[in-house]
């Protein structure tokens, strides 16, 4: 537990006075709790024995500046330490996702999306309830323990002895529970993020399972991981909950024992009343913050693993590592030498050898998984090869930074990525918006008709995945963004598939009003298409077989 706390520490030091003050009010209140059960002495013995009128007045007086000092401390310790947890997760999730984002594709194709999902969102949120809730309970009830249990042994030393015996006793039990507590959490949300890798995979694929009248297989298919889902959780709920009778039973047998004492000790006059109940009413409230404090040991196993499935993505280090140099100078020459890559054991690229010069049109043909869009990763470092070199203006990429490589470059590939923002944020995605050049480049799209048409025109907000838009839409906004970047070396990867003959040709004549002092890489299985390269290169089975100029 305490290599739990000290992970979290960093992101708490920030809130130095903050948890000073909170502290503050904890022990406000646990010294106020403690004064309470301390005034029940003069309240029997004073009051109802003695018949004291001035503590008949004094002592209703302290308890209402008792009872709101404590109210007062719980409230203020509560509302800070909420504060610090809410902060602390926030600056947990913020660094998650920047270290996410600085992750290399190879970590995304190895991890799902629901996987990863589950861990910045069901992860943070266990983890949340221990850093603003537990957090206060260990300082709180900790102290407030300290206290009580100081009064009753103020009170009577001996009665303490029989009081307290059964909180060792505790100590056996509650370590069984925490390990089982803490193996059946592992289990539960790991099969938490199994179910939301599922729902991910089910509405990304919506389409197909419809089409396919796949709902009844996928119904069934979730139903039984969720069935298996509620087993383990029952059985950490089980564990969980166990542990408030055993304490119980426990405090019960130190409680049957101490009104045994203690009731002949007032029956011998070595107690008075009112020391017996001030003594009784403490033992009694000091076993309410142990059992709060032995809770939430129990309950922090579920954030104990929480917090390691996150830091298991905290300490990843990307793979492909940031050169030092700024490219600047525009792109003359684009080279590969010997290049061999695959994706783990499979090899897809064997030794390429090709090389590709500024105002040039360059064609990539071959089968599928022949390692032409792998050919187009590598230029843009979404990996690096097994062997080989890849250069730019003769240089090695690997020293330039990763950033200001990429700016150089756009890609529309066969994937079109629309996001649910405006069309203008679409197409000016990664840049400042600038209403003259998202219309050129809508324009030159050939999709300024349609938009424009449109009730918000550029400002129009656009589904999630461009739902609302036809295919041939969503290539062309995702033309539109390529294009927009004004980029040096522009790719296109079956860019022009889902556009009919006419519009494709329409295209063609835009790829030639653009080309001048710039690399065109284009990927595509249409003759048409192909004949707009200089060169043509035909790969099989991630070699060059042959190169024809145009």
């Amino acid at each position: 537990m305490l290599e739990f706390f000290k992970k979290f520490l960093p992101y708490i030091k920030g809130h130095r006075l903050t948890f000073v003050v909170a502290i503050v009010f904890g022990i406000v209140s646990a010294l106020c709790t403690a004064w309470v059960t301390y005034l029940i002495k003069p309240v029997l013995d004073g009051i109802f024995i003695a018949r004291d009128e001035k503590m008949l007045v004094l002592i209703p007086i302290l308890l209402v500046i008792a009872y709101s000092g404590k109210a007062i401390g719980a409230f203020g310790q509560t509302f800070l330490m909420g504060y610090i947890g809410e902060d602390v997760i926030r600056q947990i999730r913020n660094r998650m996702l920047c270290v996410l984002l600085k992750l290399d594709l190879a970590f995304f194709n190895k991890n799902r999306n629901g996987e990863i999902l589950a861990r910045i969102t069901n992860d943070i949120g266990l983890i949340k309830n221990a850093v603003s809730t537990i957090i206060a309970d260990f300082c709180r009830e900790g102290i407030t323990a300290i206290a009580l249990i100081g009064v009753v042994i103020y009170q009577s030393p001996l009665l303490a002895i029989f009081g307290l015996f059964a909180i060792p006793l505790m100590a056996f039990p509650t370590s069984i529970l925490v390990k089982k507590l803490k193996r059946y959490s592992k289990k539960s949300q790991e099969k938490n993020a199994d179910i939301t890798s599922r729902l991910s995979e089910i509405f990304n694929n919506i389409e197909v399972i419809k089409t396919s009248s796949g709902e009844q297989l996928e119904a069934q298919r979730f139903i039984q991981e969720n069935d298996y889902f509620f087993k383990i959780n029952m059985k950490s709920f089980f564990m969980h909950n166990l542990n408030g009778p055993i304490m119980e039973i426990f405090g019960a047998l130190a409680v049957g024992v101490v009104i045994f004492v203690g009731g002949k000790s007032v029956v011998e006059g070595h107690l008075s009343v009112g020391e017996f109940s001030s003594f009784t009413a403490a033992l009694f409230m000091a076993y309410t913050p142990i059992k709060r404090l032995i809770n939430a040991i129990v309950g922090m196993q579920v954030a104990i693993v929480a917090s390691n499935r996150i830091h298991e993505v905290l300490e990843q280090k990307p793979s492909i590592i940031d050169g030092e140099k700024t490219l600047q100078a525009k792109i003359q020459t684009l080279r590969f030498e010997n290049v061999s890559f695959g994706y783990d054991e499979n090899q897809v690229l064997h030794q390429i050898s090709l090389e590709i010069k500024n105002n040039s049109i360059v064609a990539l043909v071959g089968k599928s998984g022949s390692g032409k869009s792998s050919l187009i990763a590598l230029l843009m470092r979404l990996y690096d090869p097994y062997s080989g070199e890849i250069q730019i203006n003769g240089e090695n990429i690997q020293n330039f930074q990763i950033q200001s490589l990429r700016e150089h470059f756009a890609l529309v590939n066969q994937r079109i990525f629309i996001f649910n923002d405006s069309i203008a944020q679409n197409v000016a995605y990664g840049k400042e918006v600038d209403e003259e050049r998202v219309v050129w480049a809508l324009k030159k799209a050939m999709i300024w008709d349609f938009v424009s048409e449109l009730p918000q025109g550029i400002e129009t907000v656009l589904d999630e995945f461009g739902a609302n838009l036809s295919g041939g839409q969503r290539q062309r906004i995702a033309i539109a963004r390529a294009l927009y970047r004004d980029p040096q070396v522009l790719i296109l990867d079956e860019a022009t598939s889902a556009l009919d003959a006419k519009t494709e040709e329409a295209f063609k004549e835009v790829i030639h009003s653009v080309r001048k002092d710039r690399i065109i890489i284009i990927i595509a299985h249409r003759p048409s298409t192909i004949e707009l390269a200089d060169y043509i290169y035909h790969l099989e089975e991630g070699k060059i077989s042959r190169v024809k100029k145009i």
